[in-house]
């Protein structure tokens, strides 16, 4: 139970996710519920031989994320008999009573996975359209909203997959795949611009954002050369005049600008209207309410 159909490991990775990956997050999941064997209650109540089909529904109006994910969970649980139709593309916008994946196969194998299927496919969505809420506030701005590390341990490239399906983009995935100079490092190394500048000589091939709480700290930073400033906590005021001061640095073109720290959905339009480049948001994975979606059985002959 721990390999996928060549279709499903393919649309997983035209999604851009690692199949392995996706596999070893449901493995584990799927470890929890069957710890000490198999469903008890559908081993009982549910012959071997009978099979179901189940539609999973959206209850409540949202964005699609996660529709191949709740797939191979019943691709891996069946071991590739199921028939799996995925109703909905990820980054669909979906209503009450829009069905986003059907599944035609054995009962006990629907009934086994139906949780793990929806718990990952209910908390994707909800990702996606807290996303997708930000994403449409700041419309026609030119802000892009970007998400943070304030992620599931173990779910980080699922839930900045289902940023991605919201429209927002994704902020670095690690540590090492980008820097990220903040007010501790600052500490550490004595000073904004020489830890900005002890990370560059380390590591030049890095990407490398700089974190500033104070507009007294932007033109060393320029001056350093730093082509991606977060502004932590600023006010919609100063991050105007964070904006008008970047604009006027000659020496290294217009550096990008991102503003985070405390930030609302109600303060997003007001916020890219001051011409900042990103808007990072960690409640887009650290506190998105699921999508209310469902798993029902249909009655014979329907």
């Amino acid at each position: 139970m721990s390999s996928l159909s060549p279709e499903t490991a393919k649309a997983l990775a035209d999604a851009g996710l690692d199949p392995d990956y996706v596999v070893s997050v449901i493995m584990m999941a799927l470890d929890e519920d069957l710890a000490d064997g198999p469903d008890a209650t559908t081993e009982a109540t549910v012959p071997a031989a009978a099979t179901a089909t189940a539609d999973f529904t959206a209850r409540a109006a949202g964005v699609a994320a996660g529709v191949p994910v709740a797939a191979a969970v019943f691709d891996l649980i069946s071991q590739g008999t199921a028939k799996v139709t995925r109703v909905a593309r990820d980054g669909d916008r979906v209503e009450p009573g829009s069905v986003l994946l059907t599944v035609t196969g054995g009962t006990r194998d629907l009934l086994t996975g139906e949780r793990t299927a929806l718990n990952l496919l209910c908390h994707l969505s909800g990702v996606a359209s807290q996303t997708r809420l930000w994403v449409d506030a700041v419309e026609g701005t030119g802000a892009k909203i970007r998400d943070t590390r304030k992620t599931t341990p173990g779910l980080r490239a699922l839930e900045k997959y289902a940023v991605r399906c919201g429209g927002g983009v994704n902020h670095r995935m690690s540590l090492s795949d980008a820097g990220l100079v903040k007010d501790n490092h600052v500490v550490a190394a004595g000073g904004v611009v020489e830890a900005f500048e002890a990370l560059r000589k380390a590591r030049p091939e890095l990407p490398i954002e700089v974190e500033i709480d104070s507009l007294d700290q932007l033109p060393g930073v320029l001056a350093a050369g730093a082509e991606l400033i977060l502004l932590d906590n600023f006010t919609p005021e100063r991050m105007r005049a964070a904006v008008q001061i970047t604009g006027r640095n000659e020496l290294y073109g217009r550096t990008r600008l991102e503003a985070s720290g405390g930030l609302t959905l109600d303060q997003a339009r007001a916020v890219a209207e001051t011409g900042v480049d990103y808007i990072s948001v960690g409640a887009l994975t650290h506190s998105a309410p699921i999508l209310d979606i469902g798993s029902d059985f249909r009655e014979e002959g329907k």
